[in-house]
């Protein structure tokens, strides 16, 4: 079992305290330097875009509950150069990119590209980057940089229409970062069909739209482009390892054509799609990712944690169990709106909660041997002394049970 760290970089208030920019990423160079000293093997790092809290001022916010920024970190690749100057042996993570918005896949790949160029200058270099893409959750960030239907029968498609528009970007991206030389005539043939909609009201609103009975409906490239190759083109790729943001197996499959392309999994997906999706990928990875492993796709877990001295084990268990419906109450009113709420219904228990030995045992008892999950400490906790002394807690006290159970 692979153990590594997520950090959020979110500016919101906690027990009425938000602390400034500064302080935040003080924070997290405080974190992500214990966590290079402990021995995690990859922090994953989230990505956000313009300001959560002016955007609830839109016609339509996307988050009109959230408080102060969701998170302060716009450039993952930015910070992975400050990451890897002061660390030793830990990877960098996006958990995620957004490849729509900002003008899209292609200076996304660029972008992505360059950083290969820098950070492969040194032979020896061997830490990778692992890039982990999506269509981003908060659409007011492609909305502001012009990702928006373009016609009616788009619009009546409704987030089925950002679907099809990021199977465009996700293989513009994949193949442009294999150093392709791509125009927009060469892309897959995208379209809308009544498989894509959950009922025949809603694909009878997109055919009405788009003045047509056909059982296909055509979705143009939303990126026109003229043959295009990314440069520098002469990168160390075996120093990125690509990840999609999506649960559509066609999309999952279909980057693989290009590449191995691993999965990410949200924190609520249910256990038998996580199954299932390893039972596709073992078929459909890319050769030349080798054979299909399950630490291919990272499961991100909240860790609510307590190890504190002077607290009896008791007290250590309620303490923790009082954090995690603190946290969770405040994250689920917060993000309103933008996660469906049958998918929070049935989400599968997904925190660990308690001493070291009862996350532990939580650990044994939900993950298969050989998961990787992505620890998530930060989660509504500004206090980073603690959040620091949990990540030792697990290290020192939670790693040594599970490894020893596993045996």
């Amino acid at each position: 079992m692979d153990f590594d760290v997520f950090f959020s970089i979110s500016q919101t208030p906690v027990d009425g305290f938000m602390p400034s920019e500064r302080e935040m990423f003080e924070n997290f160079f405080q974190q992500v330097e214990a966590a290079d000293r402990l021995g995690f093997g990859v922090a994953w790092i989230a990505e956000s875009h313009f300001s959560s809290q002016t955007q609830k001022s839109h016609a339509q916010p996307v988050v009109p509950h959230w408080e102060g920024e969701i998170g302060l970190n716009v450039d993952w690749l930015h910070l992975a150069h400050a990451i890897f100057a002061r660390t030793e042996r830990i990877e960098v993570g996006a958990a995620i990119m957004n490849i729509l918005c900002n003008g899209g896949p292609i200076p996304a790949a660029e972008k992505l590209c360059y950083f290969l160029a820098l950070h492969g200058l040194d032979p020896s270099e061997a830490r990778r980057v692992h890039a982990g893409f999506a269509a981003g959750r908060f659409d007011f960030m492609n909305r502001v940089t012009g990702v928006v239907p373009r016609n009616a029968a788009e619009e009546a498609a409704g987030r089925v229409w950002k679907g099809k528009i990021f199977e465009q970007a996700a293989e513009i991206f994949v193949r442009l970062v294999q150093g392709e030389t791509l125009d927009s005539s060469m892309l897959s043939e995208t379209s809308f069909t009544r498989a894509d909609f959950r009922s025949d009201e809603d694909w009878a609103k997109v055919q009405q739209a788009a003045g047509t009975t056909d059982d296909v409906v055509p979705v143009p490239p939303f990126w026109q482009f003229e043959a295009t190759r990314i440069i520098p083109a002469d990168v160390r790729r075996e120093l990125v390892q690509l990840i999609i943001g999506s649960h559509d197996p066609k999309v999952q499959e279909k980057v693989n054509a290009w590449a191995p392309v691993q999965v990410f999994n949200l924190s609520i997906t249910k256990p038998e799609i996580i199954d299932d999706t390893h039972r596709r990928m073992s078929a459909a990875y890319h050769a030349d990712g080798g054979a299909w492993r399950r630490q291919y796709m990272p499961r991100t877990v909240f860790v609510f944690l307590n190890e504190e001295a002077g607290l009896t084990p008791e007290q250590r268990r309620d303490a923790a169990r009082q954090e995690a419906l603190a946290a969770n109450e405040a994250y689920f009113k917060a993000l309103t709106g933008t996660i469906d709420p049958s998918r929070i219904a049935n989400a599968a228990d997904n925190a660990l909660v308690g001493t070291a030995e009862d996350v532990a045992a939580q650990i044994l008892e939900r993950f298969h041997p050989e998961d990787r999950l992505m620890l998530w400490f930060d989660f509504f906790n500004h206090d980073s002394d603690r959040v620091v002394r949990n990540m030792e807690a697990f290290m020192e006290k939670v790693a040594p049970i599970v490894r020893g159970g596993l045996q």
